[in-house]
This record gives C-alpha cells, structure tokens and sequence, in this order.
C-alpha cells in the first residue's frame, strides 16, 4: 500500500492507493493544523494499514528531503515522517513537480486546448500553476521522455508592461516591499489586484463587505465571470493579461517548444474567460518571438487532482 498526499497552502489532500487503485482519500483544511504529521495522524485514526511507500507533493522549495513551506507555517521532513509512520521509504517532492509528473496520467478530455499551436511539436515542456500561491515547473525533453523539475520562479520579481501595470508595481512596493509574480498571480494576488484598483479609485463598484477575506478571491472570480462587478470584471482582465505574460516569459525561459500547460485551481474557473483572447494576446506579445511562442501548444489542465495522481506516478518510478 502506498500512501500519497497533495499539500497545499488551503487543503492537504492524502490518499491510500494500491497500484492504480485509490483504496480511499481525504481532504484537510491546511490550516486547521499545525504540521503535516498532525493530518496524517488524523488519516490514519482507526486505520492501521502499513505502508511501503509515501510520496508528498509540498508547496515549496524541497531540499534533502525538507520542506519550510511556502504559504504555510510548517516545516516538512521525510524522514521524520519515515519514523513516526514506520514507512520505509518517504519522498518529499515540490507540489508543481508533482503535478508535472501527473501529466501523464491525463487523457485529452481533461485538457482544454487553448492554442492548438503545431501538432508535430516536439521539445520542453513548461507548467505554470496560479492557485493560493503561483508555482512554475519544467519538464526536460531527453528524445524519449519529459522529465520534471521544479523551480520557484513565481516568486521572481513582477515586470510590468503597462502604465497601469507600473501603477500597481508601485502600490505593491509600499504594501509588501518586494513585489513578485505571485503576488499578483494567485488568489491572494487577484484579491491585490482588485483592492487595487479600489484604493486607487480606478473602479468605484466592490462586492460589498464579506465575512472572511479569504474568501475574496473567490468572490472576485465569480463576479467577474459573470459580469456583475466592474470593478471584478477589470480585475480579472488584468490578471489574465498578466497570466498570458508570465505563461509567455516561462516558455521561452524553459524553450518549451513541447508544450505550455495551465494548472492550478483558478484557471478552470474562469477558462469562460480566458478563452476570450487577452490570455494568448498577452503570451504571445514578445517582439520577435511572438510567431515562436504561438506555434507551443498551450492547454489548460482541467482535473483538479493532478497532483496527487503525479505523487501516485513518482512512486511508480522509484
């Protein structure tokens, strides 16, 4: 039995598989607990199933097997989480490369194309995630195969492109300091975007006073997709322009002739919008290698668990 989780900063999904069977999962609030070894626990109550292997997808960088983790208050083990569980063999890998790795558990429906690009493309691949944080990865094509990496180049510095763009790098420079692509390429980045925009009397119209403010995003995305905010309408354009831009950077960064995919949990939500044209407009506006990046294919991955399916991969390799 090998035991498998996707850790994020909102939830921590685990799961019990043999083979290609899931014997059971279970989502966890991340923050509603103090450490990842405390949500195991809280799996395993009841339960004293062995495990042979375990694999962990972890916002963050990971080295030597340690993880600080980037939007969570927790440092992460493996070997720690070896001992206290009695598994043998314990792998901690970063949450983009395991979700990379599940690419190739995908069939096509759980892909949108968004731009067909040559069908014969061969090349690297690059995989960029906006969710509760913004995660970038690469897969290295060696003639056979696409072999992930992880990087943490969303916390690489904001480049702007528009006087507004500019504007909004200046407001994030006094709130944070430094200003990186995640902060305006995530949930908490959109809400940024739109708080923005409000401060700075560019929009007048909100969503009204809300309970909890982590659910803004949420609210900026539906409101925006529908239409019935202005102020979330413009929010949303601006984050996916600077989507498309980011997306446009990391492939010629990577060179992934092979191939750009979109992950995450906020592209699915608003692809309605996305596929309106300012997404591609805005990857491909790079001078010169405008026609280069137009001929990558582009697809926006549509299955929610990719991640714990590349955790499931992962062992399948070691």
């Amino acid at each position: 039995m090998h035991l498998i989780g996707d850790i994020g900063g909102t939830k921590t999904h685990l799961a019990l598989v043999e083979g290609d069977r899931f014997v059971r999962d279970q989502k966890f609030p991340s923050r509603d607990f103090q450490s990842l070894s405390l949500i195991i626990e809280a799996f395993f109550k009841g339960d004293d199933t062995q495990v042979e292997k375990a694999c962990f997808g972890i916002a963050g960088p990971v080295r030597d097997g340690r993880c600080q983790a980037t939007n969570l208050p927790w440092i992460v083990d493996s070997a720690e989480i070896a001992k206290e569980r009695k598994i043998q063999n314990v792998y901690l890998i970063n949450d983009l490369e395991a979700n990379a790795w599940g690419l190739n558990e995908l069939s096509a429906d759980q892909l949108y194309v968004l731009n067909q690009g040559d069908s014969s493309a061969k090349g690297n691949q690059a995989l960029i995630s906006a969710g509760t944080g913004l995660g970038e990865a690469g897969m290295y094509f060696d003639g056979r195969a696409h072999l992930p990496f992880a990087t943490e180049g969303g916390h690489a510095d904001f480049a702007p492109q528009t006087d507004l763009e500019v504007e909004l790098l200046s407001y994030l420079k006094e709130k944070f300091g430094h200003v990186s692509f995640e902060r305006v390429l995530s949930g908490p980045g959109l809400a940024n975007i739109y708080q923005f925009l409000i401060d700075t009397q560019k929009c007048v119209d909100s969503v009204g006073q809300i309970a909890d403010e982590s659910d803004l995003p949420k609210l900026i995305s539906e409101k925006g997709v529908s239409g019935e905010c202005d102020t979330c309408k413009h929010a949303l354009d601006i984050f996916i322009s600077l989507y498309g831009a980011e997306a446009g950077n990391l492939a010629l960064k990577l060179l992934s002739t092979g191939g750009v995919f979109l992950g995450g949990g906020i592209a699915p939500k608003i692809l309605s919008v996305i596929k309106n044209g300012g997404f591609m407009e805005s990857y491909r506006n790079k001078g010169r290698f405008s026609d280069l990046l137009g001929a990558i294919p582009v697809k926006v991955v549509l299955e929610e668990q990719t991640a714990l399916l590349g955790a499931k991969h992962y062992l399948s390799r070691v």
